[in-house]
C-alpha cells in the first residue's frame, strides 16, 4: 500500500540529488578543465603558472586576514585617555610666563610657557593611527578594488565590513579636521589659519581608494594611507605647538555650538541613509548592502564617541558654566551604548517582522538618540 508513495518520494529526492549534482558539476567544470589542461603541460609552462597561482593565493590570504583582523579595536578606548583627570581646557596657559627669581648678578629670564594640549586633536590623530597604521587601509587595497570577479565587495555579504567601518571613522576625522581649521584652531577674524591644521585637512580630503597605480594614469601614485599618515603627523605637530603656546585653540561657547551643529548634521545624513535602506530594501539576511551601511554608521559613532569625549575635556569650563554637564554625560553614555551592537551577521528585516532581526533600524534608533541630545545641547548653549 505504501510502496507507490515511497517510490514517489524516492524519485523526488533522486531528482533533487541529480539537480544538485548538475549545479555542482557546472560550477566545478571550469576548474576541472583548467586542472586537466595544466596537468598536460610541460614544466616550462607549469612553473610560471604555478608560481603565479601561489602568489595569487598568498595575496588573497593576506587580504582576507586584513579584512577579518581588527587590530586595536576597543569600544572602551576612550577610557585610556583619563579625560576626567584634566583640570584645564585646551590652550589654557598653565604657567602664565612668570619670571624666575634670578641669582645675584644674573638677569631674570621668563619661565618657558606651557599650554594645555587639545584632546580633540589628540584623539583625531590616534583615530588616523588606528585606521592606517594599526590596520591596513582596506578601501585602497588592490584586491578590494578588483572585487569578487569584478563585483564590488560592497555588493556582496563578504569582506567589506572593516572597509565600511574604517570609512565611517574616517568621516568623523574629516569633519573634525574641517572644524579645527575653520573655527577651533584660530580666533576667527583676528588670526590666520594654522598651517599644520590646513595641511591635515587637505590630506584628509584625499580620495579613499587610491592605490599605487590606477586606470587614469600610467604613472605611479601615492596611496591613500600615506596622505592620512601625513595628516596625522601635522595634527600632532599642531598639538606640540599648542603645548608650547605657539598655536591657538579657541574654546569659546560659540565654537562648541558650531562644532555640535556640524556633527549633528553629519550624523543626521547617516541616519537618512540608514532609514532609506531599512524602509525600502528590507531583505533581512539577504540584503547584501545592509552590512556596509551598518558598519559605516558604527564607525562614525565609534569615532564621535572619542571626539565628543575629548571635546568635553577641551570645553570643560563652557560645559560646566552653561549647566549642560549632565546632558553631555548622558550623550556620551548613549554613544557608548550604541557600540554594544556587534552582530555577527547584519540583518535588515522589516520593523514589524518576527523572523529576521532589524539591525539597521536599531542602529538608526541610537543615531537619532545621539543626534537629539546634540541638538538639545546646542540649543541650551545658544540661549
Amino acid at each position: 500500500m505504501l510502496d507507490p508513495i515511497v517510490a514517489f518520494f524516492q524519485r523526488i529526492f533522486a531528482a533533487i540529488g541529480r539537480g544538485i549534482g548538475l549545479v555542482i558539476a557546472w560550477i566545478l567544470w571550469p576548474f576541472i578543465t583548467a586542472a586537466n589542461w595544466y596537468k598536460a603541460r610541460s614544466w616550462i609552462i607549469k612553473g610560471p603558472i604555478g608560481i603565479g597561482l601561489l602568489l595569487l593565493f598568498g595575496f588573497y590570504a593576506y587580504f582576507i586576514w586584513q579584512t577579518q583582523a581588527w587590530s586595536g579595536f576597543n569600544p572602551d578606548y576612550v577610557n585610556s585617555y583619563n579625560f576626567a583627570q584634566r583640570k584645564q581646557d585646551a590652550g589654557v596657559n598653565t604657567t602664565g610666563g612668570a619670571a624666575t627669581t634670578p641669582a645675584v648678578g644674573e638677569a631674570a629670564e621668563p619661565e618657558p610657557k606651557t599650554c594645555v594640549r587639545s584632546a580633540i586633536v589628540e584623539v583625531t590623530a590616534d583615530l588616523i593611527d588606528f585606521n592606517v597604521n594599526q590596520n591596513a587601509w582596506i578601501s585602497s587595497m588592490l584586491l578590494y578594488k578588483t572585487g569578487l570577479f569584478g563585483l564590488d565587495w560592497d555588493s556582496t555579504p563578504w569582506l567589506d565590513n572593516k572597509a565600511a567601518f574604517q570609512r565611517g571613522v574616517n568621516q568623523t576625522i574629516r569633519r573634525t579636521a574641517v572644524e579645527l581649521v575653520d573655527a577651533l584652531g584660530r580666533v576667527r577674524g583676528t588670526s590666520g589659519i594654522n598651517a599644520d591644521l590646513q595641511r591635515a585637512r587637505g590630506n584628509m580630503q584625499f580620495d579613499e581608494e587610491t592605490w599605487y597605480f590606477g586606470s587614469d594614469s600610467l604613472l605611479p601614485k601615492t596611496p591613500t594611507p600615506n596622505y592620512y599618515r601625513t595628516a596625522m603627523a601635522d595634527l600632532r605637530k599642531f598639538n606640540a605647538a599648542l603645548e608650547a603656546c605657539d598655536a591657538i585653540f579657541d574654546g569659546r561657547s560659540d565654537n562648541l555650538i558650531e562644532f555640535l551643529d556640524r556633527i549633528s548634521n553629519d550624523i543626521g545624513s547617516t541616519s537618512a541613509i540608514i532609514r532609506e535602506r531599512s524602509e525600502f530594501h528590507n531583505g533581512g539576511w539577504f540584503d547584501t548592502r545592509a552590512d556596509d551601511r551598518f558598519w559605516f554608521a558604527y564607525g562614525q559613532l565609534y569615532g564621535y564617541y572619542g571626539i565628543l569625549s575629548a571635546a568635553g575635556a577641551d570645553f570643560d569650563a563652557v560645559i560646566k558654566a552653561r549647566g549642560i554637564e549632565p546632558l553631555w554625560t548622558e550623550s556620551i553614555k548613549q554613544l557608548r551604548s550604541a557600540l554594544n551592537i556587534q552582530p555577527a551577521i547584519i540583518s535588515n528585516g522589516r520593523e514589524d517582522g518576527w523572523i529576521m532581526p532589524t539591525h539597521l533600524a536599531t542602529m538608526g534608533f541610537y543615531i537619532l538618540r545621539v543626534r537629539s541630545n546634540l541638538v538639545e545641547m546646542r540649543d541650551v548653549l545658544a540661549r
